[in-house]
């Protein structure tokens, strides 16, 4: 039976391009949610275009909160996510209101319910030489030793993949295996774990025409509005998918037209981890999109009544 004194939370999450916006606005339309961000791009100010930001207008029909509350030159951590996000449900509860968690990192999602991992801290020395290595065969070795992080790090981000073999060499386990064992910590709410998803075929279609449509609604002047604000080109923000690329683009590494299929292919690469990690979680209740879309609120409501 749930802890009737613990908060009900609602988690809403998915795969790139699967539609958590859209979905999280219609149960906003029928329940008294307030939408709380997990999405570690959409924190960061003047990155919207790039990271599907909900626009103004979308903001203004339900409370959003973490959203654009940090500034990508500065960074912002799982730390600062946790103690935001948790101060945030604790406020929506207090006003009689429904905390709505929509994203998909899923590191932002187990600091909420499960607070941080235990991995140890950084390593300065294992870490200087790790970074003179080239990161191709880095990502090779993170395969070998923890091949559940490799599968969940993209092959261009250096600075998790080093995170993950600096754990590994410093304790000598997994950074996936310090994970599963703070997944067992007590979660401090009532969380009704939702996982949206699409066939396949749609859900990389969706993808296409959404990178096709951020460069129609000027991505390229974002980014390039960003780097000349004096965003650093390696800040880690940076590095994401479609910012990385667009800054390669403007360097002349790239043509548009390269640029976007690139994008397209990465976001899909990407979609494709996530719906891995994903099916990971224990008690997620799937829905697959469109046909199921009804489920969200009759399972919301029925979480809802036993809280």
């Amino acid at each position: 039976m749930p802890d009737v004194q613990k908060t009900t939370v609602i988690v809403m999450q998915g795969p790139t391009g699967v539609g958590k916006t859209a979905a999280a606005l219609e149960l906003a339309s029928q329940l008294p949610v307030e939408i709380i961000n997990a999405d570690s791009m959409q924190v960061y100010r003047g990155m919207d275009i790039g990271t599907s930001k909900p626009d103004a207008a979308q903001q203004a029909l339900v409370p959003h909160h973490l959203f654009s509350v940090a500034d990508p030159a500065a960074g912002f951590s799982a730390a600062d996510y946790l103690r935001l996000g948790r101060a945030a449900i604790k406020n929506i509860a207090a006003r009689g209101r429904i905390p709505l968690v929509v994203g998909g990192t899923g590191l932002y999602v187990r600091a909420l319910l499960h607070g941080l991992s235990s991995a140890p801290g950084g390593d300065p020395c294992s870490r200087t030489l790790l970074r003179q290595q080239n990161p191709a065969e880095l990502y090779k070795r993170l395969r070998t030793v923890d091949p559940r992080s490799a599968a969940r790090i993209h092959p261009g981000d250096t600075l998790r993949i080093v995170r993950a073999l600096e754990v590994f060499i410093t304790t000598g386990t997994p950074l996936s295996e310090h994970h599963d064992a703070h997944r067992f910590q007590p979660a401090p709410y009532n969380a009704l774990r939702l996982c949206l998803n699409r066939g396949r075929p749609e859900l990389y279609r969706r993808i296409n025409l959404r990178v096709e449509q951020m460069f129609s609604e000027g991505f390229v002047k974002e980014v390039h509005g960003l780097l000349s604000s004096g965003v650093p080109a390696t800040a880690r923000p940076m590095q994401a998918i479609g910012y990385r690329h667009v800054a390669r683009y403007l360097h002349g590494e790239y043509s548009l037209d390269e640029t976007i299929q690139y994008m397209q292919k990465d976001t899909r690469r990407l979609a494709k981890r996530q719906i891995t990690w994903l099916k990971r979680i224990e008690q997620a209740r799937w829905i697959n999109l469109p046909q199921e879309k009804a489920l969200i609120t009759r399972w919301a409501k029925k979480a809802l009544n036993n809280g």
